[in-house]
């Protein structure tokens, strides 16, 4: 895999795909349009996640997205953006490092009045990372500031709500081991960590958390595990963290960067960036049937490379019978794909290949609008100039 943003000499990722606003696709190879190129100056530089559509409170889905940028910004520390399907970019907040935040790796979620919530891996109080909230306007607040012990350290992932509006999500490192956590952050300000993480039950995770009807958590972990390789795990807050698959790096696959997404039956998807039947990673499922019944894990897909993608990055969305996602690289040129994919398995159809170029490439997830347009971003690909020496990024559309 390409060397762009790491720590510890992992790859860096905070994100899972968004999906919003469901349009089925149709037919392969779609027009690509690039609305938006970074420059990595004021405006930002590779961005690491995908977008949010604009939602009740903030201004119609199909004008207007947000996002973050991981490098860029008046202090090159990263920013919070918006951006018209029309190309116009503004830049809401840029991270100035200290007490503000640093890097922002995750993407963003959004209340109904407006305002939006994020992480970043760095900054701080104590330099390992913040929660922060961001109103429409641009004014931020510091939520949480991680001390690095116990209660977590270097936030990745993007947060989710409860109905009450406490927000959950991950730490890579901290805890109780040093392995990373899985926290609640009450309306209050306080921070609660409801299971630290210590090498058999996972290590280390860089996506989210999903949420049940029940109020259960479940995630993944890039490492740890019976075999090291990584584990679906659930979280009962106040109670107990169990593994739901624990990944062998074998046909199963290995190394599940992005989190899980859940149908209305309570089944798991997800992916891994490597492993499978040509080690370019895996699409899987862990269903669950009934609250006692025991988690059985079924691959669905395994990557090919230059045919159809490799290393999946983000997540998947289930949708109507298909999972949509993106590959981190693979597909005709090597910069990543755009692909749809049965739900009860089999091959991929690659809606679009990156060439790296203009298009962008290396892509990191997308959003869809009311039309059925699907808009995302690449961490690369676009301006040249950037320090990943793929380009700046890109922000585009992908037309059925």
């Amino acid at each position: 895999m390409r060397s762009v943003v790491r720590l510890s000499g992992k790859y860096a990722l905070g994100c899972s795909l968004a999906l919003g606003l469901f349009i089925p696709l149709a037919g392969a190879h779609a027009d690509q349009t690039t609305i938006y190129t970074f420059t990595g100056g004021n405006d930002g530089g590779n961005p690491p996640c995908g977008l949010i559509s604009g939602g009740k409170g903030i201004v119609p889905a199909k004008a207007r997205f947000y996002g973050a940028t991981y490098e860029g910004g008046t202090s090159g520390l990263g920013t919070v953006y918006e951006v018209g399907n029309n190309g116009f970019e503004t830049v809401l907040h840029s991270f100035a490092g200290g007490s503000d935040g640093a890097y922002p790796q995750a993407g963003l979620i959004a209340d109904a009045t407006g305002n939006l919530y994020g992480t970043t891996e760095q900054g701080g109080t104590y330099g390992y990372g913040v929660v922060f909230k961001l109103t429409a306007g641009g004014s931020e607040t510091i939520l949480y500031s991680f001390s690095g012990g116990t209660d977590g350290a270097y936030p990745f992932a993007s947060l989710i709500f409860d109905s009450a509006g406490n927000l959950y999500g991950t730490t890579t490192e901290g805890g109780a081991s040093g392995l990373g956590v899985v926290f609640k952050l009450g309306t209050d300000g306080t921070e609660s960590v409801l299971h630290s993480f210590g090498g058999s039950d996972g290590a280390s995770p860089y996506a989210g958390v999903v949420m049940d009807k029940a109020g259960d958590l479940y995630g993944t972990t890039e490492g740890g595990g019976a075999d090291g390789q990584g584990v679906v795990f659930k979280v009962v807050p106040g109670s107990s963290e169990s593994v739901l698959h624990s990944f062998a790096g074998g046909s199963d696959g290995s190394i599940p960067f992005a989190g899980v997404t859940m149908d209305k039956a309570g089944n798991l998807y997800g992916t891994t960036v490597a492993g499978g039947a040509n080690d370019g990673g895996t699409v899987y499922e862990v269903s669950r049937k009934g609250k006692k019944a025991k988690a059985k894990t079924k691959i669905l897909h395994s990557f090919g490379g230059a045919s159809d993608g490799s290393e999946a990055i983000a997540g998947v969305i289930q949708k109507s019978g298909y999972l949509f996602g993106t590959t981190y690289e693979g597909g005709t040129s090597g910069y990543g794909t755009v692909f749809k994919l049965p739900a009860k398995g089999g091959s991929d159809e690659v809606l679009y290949s990156f060439t790296g170029g203009s298009d962008g490439g290396l892509p990191y997830g997308a959003v869809l609008d009311q039309a059925g347009n699907l808009f995302g971003t690449t961490f690369g690909g676009g301006d040249a100039g950037c320090s990943s020496g793929e380009g700046c990024g890109v922000v585009f559309e992908i037309t059925p």
